[in-house]
């Protein structure tokens, strides 16, 4: 099975990336993953199941240690015959 998360940290700050988020996505970046997209407000990631939810679990960790005080996130499985869906 495949997926893809969809993830978000905060408090926000327009100026600077805040340390909770960096270290959001440089666990997805350095994570066995197929592909990786960050932007400024929203990351994804997809890959393996196992590898996926190993990623959330460290990034929701690290990110709170972090200062993060609000994590969104949303997970979907992939499948290439019939699309996305929700997991």
């Amino acid at each position: 099975m495949r997926l893809k998360v969809e993830f978000t940290t905060e408090p926000f700050d327009l100026d600077e990336a805040p340390r909770h988020a960096v270290v959001a996505r440089e666990v997805a970046q350095n994570a066995d993953l197929d592909a990786v997209d960050v932007g400024p407000f929203g990351n994804t990631a997809e890959g393996g199941a196992d590898e996926v939810l190993a990623v959330v679990q460290s990034l929701l960790r690290r990110s709170l240690d972090a200062g993060a005080d609000r994590i969104s996130l949303q997970v979907t499985v992939v499948d290439a015959e019939q699309g996305e869906r929700e997991a």
